[in-house]
C-alpha cells in the first residue's frame, strides 16, 4: 500500500473542507499560503528551492504569496487544491520520494489545517498508516531531537517504545507518550497542538521543552 497516496487525498479533503483562509498552525499561514508551498515543493523546484536552502527563503515566500493570491476566489481555490491532489511530474524530485518524505510531510501538513482553528479529534488512520508514519518518525528522530540536551525515549499507546536518543553525560531521559500521530507533531514542534505526555526529571523535561515548546 502506497500510504502517501492516501495521505494526499486526505490533505487535499480537508483544504476543501477548510477554504481559502482558514487559519493554521504554520505561523502566517492560511489554508490557501500552505496549499501553495505543497505546490510550489511539488511542482516548481526552483520556486520552491528556499524551503531547503535559507538563502533563497525570501524567494520562496514571494512565490507563495504570488501562487496564494491567486486562490482568494471560491475558483481560484479549488484549482490550487486539484494541483495538490495531482501527483508532480515524473522529473520533480518529489516524485520519487514517495512515502519517505511524503508521507510525513502531507500527514503533518493536514493535521496543520485540521487543527488550526483549536483542538478537533485525531484524524484516523488504518493501523498500517499508523505504522507507516511510526516507522518514519523512529527512522528520523534523532534529527528532530539533536538539539535536546537529554536521552528520549517514544511510547505509543499500544506499549511500544522506542529510544531515539540516548542521554548526554550528565543529562537524564525524557519519556513521550501518545498515539503515534500526536508523536509525530511533537517532533515537527506542533507541540501545542499535539496531545502527548512528558515525563522525566524536571531540568530534563524543561530543557525538552526550550527546543520543542508544549504550549
Amino acid at each position: 500500500m502506497t500510504w502517501h497516496r492516501i495521505a494526499r487525498a486526505q490533505l487535499a479533503l480537508a483544504l476543501t473542507d477548510a477554504g481559502p483562509d482558514a487559519p493554521t498552525l504554520c505561523e502566517g499561514w492560511q489554508s490557501r499560503q500552505l496549499a501553495a508551498h505543497v505546490v510550489l515543493r511539488e511542482h516548481s523546484p526552483l520556486a520552491g528551492a528556499g524551503i531547503v536552502v535559507p538563502a533563497l527563503a525570501a524567494r520562496t515566500e514571494r512565490a507563495i504569496e504570488q501562487l496564494a493570491d491567486t486562490a482568494r476566489s471560491e475558483d481560484g481555490y479549488r484549482d490550487l487544491v486539484a494541483r495538490v491532489a495531482s501527483e508532480p511530474a515524473g522529473w520533480s524530485p518529489m516524485s520519487w520520494a514517495g512515502e519517505q518524505v511524503n508521507l510525513v510531510e502531507y500527514f503533518v501538513h493536514t493535521e496543520d489545517v485540521r487543527r488550526g482553528g483549536g483542538p478537533v479529534p485525531p484524524l484516523a488512520l488504518e493501523p498500517e498508516h499508523a505504522e507507516a508514519l511510526w516507522r518514519s518518525l523512529v527512522l528520523r528522530a534523532s534529527m528532530f531531537y539533536r538539539r535536546v540536551p537529554a536521552g528520549i525515549v517514544l511510547v505509543r499507546t499500544d506499549g511500544v517504545r522506542r529510544r531515539v536518543r540516548r542521554a548526554p553525560s550528565g543529562h537524564g531521559t525524557v519519556v513521550i507518550r501518545g498515539a503515534v500521530g500526536e508523536l509525530l507533531l511533537h517532533a515537527f514542534g506542533r507541540g501545542a497542538a499535539s496531545d502527548v505526555g512528558i515525563e522525566g526529571a524536571r531540568a530534563d523535561v524543561e530543557a525538552l521543552r526550550a527546543v520543542l515548546p508544549t504550549v
